[in-house]
């Protein structure tokens, strides 16, 4: 099981912990990563687009000229999609863009997120984050502490905390989520992953005994 260094919020080596290697140690699937980055992002898509088909466009409903004698070519419609006003033909129309992975596949990406990040230097282990009082300055201080002032930062805690949450939604680029939200999108996005002790707990619980269940 690889094992990593605790710290507290003031960036200092608090200790240690093994990390579960079915979670934090598995072979990093690209495009498995990649299919739920897709996934999230497609879910957000408002998908509102919308455009008239010649049924839909108003007016239209008396011939423009008779069908023979004028010169002109022959017309049914001012609504025709050849006219300019007309109908759109094979226009968008309002849908949903979203699809599903299989859980086992959602799962195995997160695994994958968080043991890239481990292997590559950015996963920092802190011991709890919390504070007495939702204030900016204190995520500031912490980013600067850890050498990740300029860095995307995603802070980790087991449960959503208020006073964290707030203290980091005024500073662009840095995220605070519980365990429970936990994504794919997120951890890849920011450079710096912060998550707590027991947010590992949590996290472990949840993807290593899905792991024992689906061998045995």
């Amino acid at each position: 099981m690889p094992k990593v260094a605790v710290y507290d919020i003031a960036g200092k080596q608090a200790g240690e912990i093994e990390l579960n290697e079915s979670v934090f140690g598995v072979e990093v699937n690209e495009a498995l990563l990649h299919q739920a980055v897709v996934m999230q992002l497609a879910s957000q898509r408002l998908g509102t687009h919308s455009t008239k088909t010649r049924g839909l466009v108003r007016g239209g409903g008396r011939k423009p000229w008779k069908q023979k004698g004028t010169g002109r070519a022959r017309a049914g419609s001012t609504r025709s999609p050849i006219w300019v006003g007309g109908g759109v033909t094979f226009g968008p129309q309002p849908r949903s863009y979203a699809f599903k992975m299989p859980r086992k596949q959602r799962r195995l990406a997160l695994k994958s997120a968080l043991s890239a990040k481990l292997t590559e230097g950015e996963l920092v282990v802190v011991d709890s984050v919390n504070f007495e009082q939702p204030k900016t300055k204190n995520v500031v201080q912490m980013l600067n502490d850890f050498s990740a002032a300029s860095s995307k930062a995603l802070i980790i805690t087991a449960d959503i905390i208020d006073s964290v949450e707030k203290s980091s939604r005024n500073i662009p680029g840095v995220k605070a989520i519980g365990s429970q939200g936990l994504n794919v999108y997120d951890i890849l996005y920011h450079d710096k992953v912060f998550i707590t002790k027991d947010a590992v707990t949590r996290i472990e619980e949840v993807l290593a005994s899905w792991q024992m269940h689906a061998i045995f």
